[in-house]
């Protein structure tokens, strides 16, 4: 996968409403980022135009597609956070996050089942 670039929060909300309604129209991604932004057409097409570069929608004769899900970008953007920040090592991530907040009983069971799942692949 091609490292993606980080989303401002305003690629980000673009991006978000493709990929909750899917395909759409460039007429109504402008109206819907004025519904709920209160941009202007050019604000729109502007942002778009970044996530065009980013490689993370097209706009391809006024239909606007996303070029990665959203699982996609998430899932690159947490393993930027945990190779920046805990130098790749996921198990010192989760021994950081669970000094300050404790698992549940169904979170323990569900990474105990990735791990399963896991060790099964190898």
């Amino acid at each position: 996968m091609v490292c993606m670039e980080h989303l401002t929060e305003a690629e980000e909300h673009v991006a978000e409403l493709v990929w909750e309604h899917g395909t759409l129209s460039s007429s109504e991604l402008v109206s819907l980022c004025a519904e709920s932004q209160g941009w202007k057409k050019s604000t729109t097409y502007t942002i778009l135009k970044r996530l065009e570069n980013k490689e993370i929608l097209k706009n391809n004769k006024g239909k606007v597609v996303p070029l990665v899900s959203r699982e996609e970008y998430q899932s690159e953007q947490g393993c930027r956070f945990i190779d920046d920040s805990f130098g790749g090592s996921l198990p010192g991530f989760l021994t950081a996050f669970t000094r300050k907040r404790r698992l549940s009983p169904a979170e323990i069971r569900e990474i105990q089942n990735l791990i399963e799942t896991f060790e099964e692949d190898v």
